[in-house]
């Protein structure tokens, strides 16, 4: 799962944009609407409200306002006081950084991923509260899938409170059908094909415009295409019953080749490597890029933007892809993000912000996260949630507020605001046919000490390589230099035994 791109006003929503939401029997962003008097959600009268800081992340136009009703009205159902601190994507890492290093840390605070080194680093040494022995206490966040709640433990104890999402639909490429129809093309599936299209995509006018201002594919997530070559998730992969470090493997380097030869036919941008997540996507809305990388539903906003100067564009999420290592699509980690409570916090205030979590993931709490308040930001018809512009004004929407209150639903990433029913559909069907290709990411919840402290280092110096290759400063040959030198490293294969000793102690349910 993303950007801050411009928002147009418009004075009515088009039909064809209609913002349609799947009803309550599909949805696990859906429930009855909430009534703020009723049950344990009933603030305490005379009990004052819990003031509680937040920071996460936003993929809205804008960040929900300071004195945004769904803001007020979670305020109201669970009797708190929120201060949210949002961060764009292209700036949630570096104030994530700065915030750990200062330790001027909010009550509640959301991670990027488990391979931030310097908060693992902090959960070990002691900095946030371990969780385990709270989590019961509340209904829904022990609803969240057992699989998905061990990825993410340190030392096996839940420090961590992950932002849950499916296991299928996560981000993978994403390629215009109409381009595809354009140039007389099918769907590829082979990496061959797949370059076929995106060169056909730069060399044969897709958007029938006259003109030669297309690229082939954005770059976003162009790691992904190294993985294809070597059939793995990420930097490692299972085999034999071990972990292997596909950074020294054949298929790293097949796939910089692969990578080199699309950057010198121009399919993909000569500043790829700077661009940042929001530039990615306006160019995919613009209409300049043929292949994007993002989520199944998170697709749609491309399509939407790119609809304005193209109604027939479609941006549609590519079951799988095939290279001589096998035919596989990512499974995602399960999660979006990970929430943490600095220790600083006391005990009775860390209960008070897990009973605000536990009532965003029940789903009257989901849907004010996804839809905001009924008959304001959205009204219900034949059967369906069809937003209003109020919504879209106050950013209601699973990718503001529902990147802090969610609930676990397998076909979240198959629809979104505004997306029609049939391409609802359209995506659950890519959902469960991605199921019988997908590879998960074996290293999540994996730690190594030196890959702590030299890590980030190793992963510079070949990410840095990696981008000289593929925009040909250096040629392959110094590529297959560098492997030799960290195959010479004792650190680094050391490192390698660490993470496989770690491998086998879960294996073993240590």
């Amino acid at each position: 799962m993303n950007g801050k791109g411009k928002f147009i006003k418009r004075k009515a929503v088009p039909a064809a944009l209609a913002f349609i939401m799947i009803a309550s029997f599909l949805s696990g962003c859906s429930g009855g609407t909430a009534n703020p008097d009723s049950g344990a959600n009933a603030p305490a009268d005379k009990e004052k409200p819990t003031e509680i800081s937040i920071f996460t992340e936003f993929n809205t136009p804008e960040p929900p306002a300071a004195d945004n009703p769904v803001t007020r009205e979670f305020e109201k159902r669970t009797n708190t006081k929120l201060n949210i601190t949002w961060a764009s994507p292209n700036a949630w890492e570096e104030k994530q950084n700065v915030m750990l290093a200062s330790g001027d840390m909010p009550d509640l605070m959301k991670l990027k991923d488990m391979k931030q080194t310097q908060a693992i680093t902090m959960i070990k040494q002691g900095a946030f509260w371990d969780l385990t022995p709270y989590l019961k206490d509340y209904k829904n966040l022990s609803e969240y899938p057992q699989e998905i709640m061990d990825r993410v433990k340190v030392d096996g104890k839940q420090y961590i409170l992950p932002s849950v999402r499916p296991l299928q639909g996560s981000s993978f490429f994403n390629i215009r059908q109409d381009w595809l129809d354009n140039v007389g093309l099918k769907m590829p599936h082979t990496m061959d094909e797949f370059y076929t299209a995106l060169k056909a995509f730069v060399e044969q006018d897709p958007d029938k415009n006259g003109k030669a201002d297309t690229y082939g594919y954005n770059g976003k997530g162009w790691e992904e295409v190294i993985d294809i070559f070597n059939n793995s998730n990420g930097k490692w992969k299972e085999s034999g019953g071990k972990l292997i470090d596909t950074d020294l493997e054949q298929g790293t380097r097949d796939g910089l080749i692969y990578l080199n030869k699309m950057y010198k036919e121009k399919i993909i941008p000569e500043d790829f490597a700077v661009l940042k997540t929001t530039d990615f996507e306006n160019m995919a809305k613009a209409g300049k890029a043929g292949v994007q990388m993002d989520t199944t539903e998170g697709v749609y906003r491309a399509t939407e933007g790119a609809r304005e100067l193209d109604p027939k564009a479609d941006f549609v999420a590519m079951t799988y892809l095939e290279s001589p290592a096998g035919k596989m699509v990512s499974t995602g980690s399960g999660y979006a993000g990970l929430y943490v409570i600095p220790k600083t916090v006391p005990e009775s205030k860390m209960k008070k912000i897990l009973a605000l979590m536990d009532y965003g993931a029940s789903e009257e709490g989901f849907e004010l996260a996804c839809y905001g308040l009924k008959d304001i930001h959205f009204t219900i018809v034949d059967g369906f949630k069809t937003a209003t512009e109020q919504a879209v004004k106050d950013s209601a929407s699973q990718s503001s507020f529902g990147k802090i209150f969610t609930r676990y639903d397998p076909y979240l990433w198959a629809y979104r605001v505004g997306m029609p029913k049939e391409m609802f559909e359209r995506n659950k069907k890519i959902i469960d046919d991605r199921a019988n290709y997908g590879i998960a990411d074996v290293s999540i919840g994996l730690l190594s000490d030196i890959d702590l402290t030299l890590g980030p280092d190793f992963k510079k110096k070949m990410d840095d390589m990696k981008i000289k290759v593929i925009m040909g400063k250096e040629p392959i040959e110094s590529w297959d230099a560098l492997v030799n030198s960290f195959k010479a490293d004792a650190n680094y294969m050391k490192m390698i035994d660490e993470f496989n000793g770690a491998f086998q102690n879960r294996k073993n349910g240590k």
